[in-house]
């Protein structure tokens, strides 16, 4: 269905048509050696019956990992994006408010052991895009998030403890940092046009809905099959697996509404524990949840439930059979039915290891031909939906095929980006790529720029939380120094 170039075996092409085709036999596609593109210009995808062009990339812009927030804290990550405010300027330029969401702070980085009580937030930055040669990011501010009696979140893994407010039940510390304040590893961001928007957590797998000031003002609580149970008891923690539901920092990362604003679509990073086997390559039958969110805001169940088929991937692209899955790390929804998935592996600049990336690309997904799971026991209960990543024959996935390659060195060298991690270097490609938003190019062509953001894990030499310093930056034969945020961005055509 797709022009494109594939790394690998004969099996890896067989189960890539298989996947494309999207039948309930389809299996994820695998990459086990490097799946680099060396187009140098356009790659035009058919898919569904409809035409989508990649027209490659377009700019590159660098945020120190150093940077200082509103809040004289280390600015973290785009773990999420947003854009408003979007202007073609009359030399050609573009100018807009990119607003980042970061997780859940400092983590097992520097000084810090474990998590820690870091506030959550939202960033605001000035950027100016002139295609073709770069794009400035410049922070301007932003604000903390805070619950319903307007306190601050915390970082902190919140163990088992569960605190309730209003009917629903939310992870907390029972002591220490952090204690009494709701636990949240923010992943996601979503807005809608009052002002007010959604924000996907990792402990929970829920999502919460804050009015325009940043304030919570109600939760969307996830599904009994992805709550996290360990012996039959609702927990949270992220430190261990639970035995079902969504597996340990691998919630909600993907979080998107529909362009006509009546669908609130979250996808689960990678596959509930009830649906995995021993293998991290078993882990690629992740689940999407759709939400009618036209009548409230907070609608009490999905309207949808469908299966995506994540790649699978050899991570250390030697050939041999895959080991880990390509987790999502973002969506965005380009109808009610039809998303953009940025799927990829953990490694680059920050890993710490010598492998060089094998895959990380963005994909077009439809759900419009998948069976729906809403109210059947995959949702009720915890029936597994696969078996040893196998998916059961009666689940039909939802289709989908490559849109962008981010692995091309021929693009990123325009840029002055590399593909190198033995050793990397400031200017190689980041491990997380993690955030994605649209904007028009307003030209007259109707085609959008593609956003595409790092997360960095707050690594860099001059780091400062909650009035700490610390030094979380690379060191070793892989790569030393810090990890700086990265935004590519691409041009694309995308059908009406």
């Amino acid at each position: 269905m797709s022009r494109r170039r594939l790394a690998g075996t004969v099996a890896c092409l067989m189960a890539l048509a298989l996947t494309l085709a999207g039948g309930a036999a389809a299996q994820s596609s695998t990459y086990v050696t490097p799946h680099w593109d060396q187009t140098p210009g356009d790659v035009t995808v058919a898919f569904g019956g409809k035409t989508y062009v990649n027209h490659g990339l377009v700019a590159v812009g660098w945020l120190p990992a150093a940077t200082r927030d509103f809040n004289n804290e280390t600015l973290g990550s785009f773990s999420s994006m947003a854009l408003s405010g979007w202007k073609r300027n009359a030399d050609g330029s573009y100018a807009g408010t990119l607003r980042t969401l970061p997780d859940r702070g400092p983590n097992n980085v520097g000084p810090f052991a474990g998590t820690t009580d870091y506030a959550n937030r939202v960033h605001e930055h000035a950027i100016r895009l002139v295609p073709g040669k770069g794009l400035s990011i410049v922070p301007t501010g932003g604000f903390l998030l805070k619950d319903q009696t307007g306190a601050p979140f915390t970082g902190m893994d919140p163990a088992s403890n569960l605190i309730e407010r209003g009917g629903s039940r939310y992870p907390s510390p029972a002591s220490g940092e952090g204690a009494g304040r709701i636990s949240l590893d923010s992943e996601a961001i979503a807005w809608l046009p009052d002002g007010r928007f959604y924000v996907s957590d990792e402990y929970a797998a829920g999502i919460y809905l804050f009015d325009k000031t940043g304030k919570l003002t109600g939760v969307i609580e996830t599904v009994p099959a992805l709550k996290p149970m360990k012996k039959g008891v609702l927990d949270f923690g992220a430190e261990k697996a639970p035995t079902t539901g969504r597996r340990n920092n691998q919630g909600l990362e993907g979080l998107t509404i529909s362009p006509d604003g009546t669908r609130l679509i979250a996808v689960l990073q990678s596959a509930a524990m009830q649906d995995q086997g021993s293998s991290a390559a078993t882990r690629n039958n992740t689940r999407v949840l759709v939400y009618d969110i036209s009548r409230t805001r907070l609608p009490k169940a999905p309207i949808g439930h469908y299966v995506l088929q994540l790649p699978t991937v050899r991570e250390s692209g030697d050939g041999q059979g895959a080991d880990i899955t390509a987790a999502q790390s973002e969506a965005l929804a380009l109808s009610d039915t039809r998303l953009l998935v940025l799927a990829r592996d953990g490694n680059g600049r920050g890993k710490g290891t010598a492998n060089a990336p094998v895959y990380k690309s963005i994909l077009l997904v439809d759900l419009a031909d998948a069976r729906n799971l809403v109210g059947a026991p995959y949702e009720q209960g915890v029936a597994p939906i696969a078996r040893d990543g196998v998916l059961n024959p009666d689940i039909k996935p939802a289709a989908q095929a490559e849109l962008v390659n981010i692995l091309n060195p021929l693009q990123l060298a325009k840029f002055g980006v590399n593909l190198s991690v033995n050793p990397s270097t400031p200017t190689s490609l980041p491990e997380k790529i993690e955030a994605m938003a649209l904007a028009p190019t307003l030209d007259g062509t109707g085609d959008v720029f593609l956003l595409v953001g790092s997360d960095n894990d707050f690594a860099t030499a001059k780091g400062r939380v909650n009035g700490q310093d610390f030094d979380a930056s690379l060191k070793g034969a892989t790569g030393t120094g810090d990890n700086d945020n990265l935004v590519l961005v691409y041009r694309l055509s995308l059908p009406k």
